[in-house]
């Protein structure tokens, strides 16, 4: 499946070199000896990540360039996230948005059951937040039905959880899609089984005050409850929801909630 027309590349980093002429013993010119080796893409790769943890981010992404220039996949990626974040280099929108683009256009296919797969199915969440918003002053114009299309490949495809969720936002929100919040809540159902805490704080809330239909108050408040339970813990929005819910459960409510809790937290090991 192709899923972009790929952008132009970008230039080869050129590594390999020849070496001058030798003269014979009577000084006559030798033959021109044959170039040196270029560097293997995943040589480069290594470079790279011995680069990386010694903190010499320039050098790494020279390597990494070379390595995505010949067809390392995860090189591509890297670069995708270092330019994204203004991670050793200046951050650039654009160019992460090419990198993300090259990589998930040659592996959209790529078996959901390999590890490469997560970074593809995060190249594609990657690119749908930038469809979502568009890039000032590039070719990239926002466009949610793009930002769906790339959303609904990561989450039903490769199973990606942040794309689950995000989907679902759009059907909450209606967001490039018609506002269907009961298409949301079954991928917000998977993404939470999956350890998504937005997932598990959003479902929550949804189930505790009964939205669209889905009331299950005790549900909600287990949902709430493991939502706060790790990273969800640091988001204020989600400990409001929680501790609000648990002051307007009632005794049976909140202890059904933890018999709840339990079942799901002995389903996981």
């Amino acid at each position: 499946m192709r899923i972009f027309s790929l952008f132009a590349s970008a230039a080869v980093i050129v590594l390999a070199f020849g070496t001058e002429p030798t003269r014979s013993l009577d000084g006559t010119p030798s033959p021109p000896q044959a170039p040196a080796l270029a560097m293997s893409p995943v040589d480069a790769m290594r470079s790279a990540t011995e680069a990386l943890k010694t903190g010499e981010k320039s050098r790494a992404v020279t390597s990494l360039q070379y390595a995505a220039e010949h067809g390392h996949g995860f090189a591509l990626w890297k670069l995708g996230r270092m330019y994204a974040e203004g991670d050793g280099v200046a951050r650039d929108d654009y160019r992460a948005f090419e990198y993300f683009q090259k990589f998930a256009d040659s592996h959209a296919d790529e078996n959901p059951a390999v590890p490469r797969a997560r970074f593809v199915a995060n190249a594609f969440v990657a690119l749908g937040q930038y469809y979502l918003e568009g890039i000032p002053n590039t070719s990239v114009s926002s466009s949610p039905e793009l930002a769906r299309r790339m959303f609904a490949h990561a989450a039903s495809y490769f199973g990606d959880p942040e794309a689950q969720f995000q989907l679902a936002s759009l059907y909450l929100d209606g967001n490039g899609v018609d506002r269907e919040p009961k298409r949301a809540v079954p991928w917000l159902v998977l993404a939470a089984n999956k350890g998504h805490y937005k997932s598990q704080a959003l479902l929550g809330r949804i189930l505790f005050n009964g939205e669209h239909g889905t009331r299950q108050r005790a549900s909600g408040l287990m949902w709430l409850t493991v939502a706060c339970d790790g990273p969800g813990a640091k988001e204020p929005w989600i400990a409001q929801l929680h501790d609000t819910a648990v002051k307007q459960a009632s005794e049976d409510e909140r202890a059904l909630a933890l018999i709840l809790l339990k079942r799901w937290v002995e389903g996981r090991r």
